[in-house]
């Protein structure tokens, strides 16, 4: 875990209510796909938890749904202005499992982990399929970015508007190795039980701290209790015990 400045170098949406923000700062304590930082805002007594998209070794992109006043006081940041932020934060995917053919699952703003997960299992020479969920046509992005980076895309739509209609775990491929999973807690609990390999999930939980302190984001596993936020956010099939 690292606390430094970013600095903003751009913010646009990329749909009514969804927005990309990509910052320059030290990435260094950022190690693997699906590790979160924690961004403290001016007014505001908690920091935001928000998933890394990507990042190289200067800049950082963050992808998040505006669904309270901090988000949306992120959304509306200018170039050039700083943000506080811890990086490096939780365990992120372990890659090493994938297997040859890896299917990734992600649903509305679970997505934008999956992004460099794929970078790196493609990286690898990985034949990495990704299917990506929303309700409709309006909410859909970074299909055209999986795409360029070599994944195999379908895009489903509960109603249909767009892509194929239906859930994610609709269109799980006949042969997959492996997979990986972010979003929702019923998406997330539909993969659990249409899935035939092992696989790990990445939760979301609202969060005190952030790196481990509080207590306040911790979940029972098969081995007791982990934190989301320090030995998660990212679960194994094996491990989760669902809440009733």
């Amino acid at each position: 875990m690292k606390q430094s400045l970013f600095t903003v170098i751009s913010n646009r949406s990329l749909n009514s209510n969804v927005y990309k923000t990509v910052l320059s700062g030290d990435t260094s304590a950022i190690t693997s796909p699906g590790q979160f930082v924690n961004i403290k805002l001016e007014g505001k007594y908690l920091r935001r938890p928000i998933s890394v998209c990507d990042y190289d070794s200067e800049s950082l992109t963050l992808i998040y749904k505006t669904v309270g006043k901090g988000t949306e006081q992120l959304s509306k940041m200018q170039k050039n202005e700083k943000l506080n932020i811890l990086s490096g934060l939780g365990n992120g995917y372990d890659i090493s499992k994938s297997g040859n053919n890896p299917v990734l699952l992600g649903g509305g703003v679970g997505i934008p982990p999956l992004y460099r997960l794929a970078k790196d299992l493609i990286a690898l020479g990985k034949k990495t399929a990704v299917i990506l969920g929303f309700n409709t046509k309006e909410e859909v992005f970074y299909e055209k970015e999986f795409e360029q980076i070599g994944a195999k895309v379908w895009v489903a739509t509960v109603d249909g508007s767009y892509g194929k209609k239906g859930f994610v775990t609709d269109y799980l491929p006949d042969s997959y190795s492996y997979f990986y999973t972010c979003g929702p807690e019923p998406m997330l609990k539909a993969v659990y039980k249409a899935t035939d390999t092992s696989g790990q999930f990445s939760f979301e939980e609202r969060m005190g701290c952030g790196f481990g302190a509080c207590m306040g984001c911790s979940c029972r596993t098969i081995t007791g209790y982990k934190r989301i936020c320090k030995e998660g956010p990212v679960l194994t099939k094996e491990e989760i015990l669902w809440k009733a």
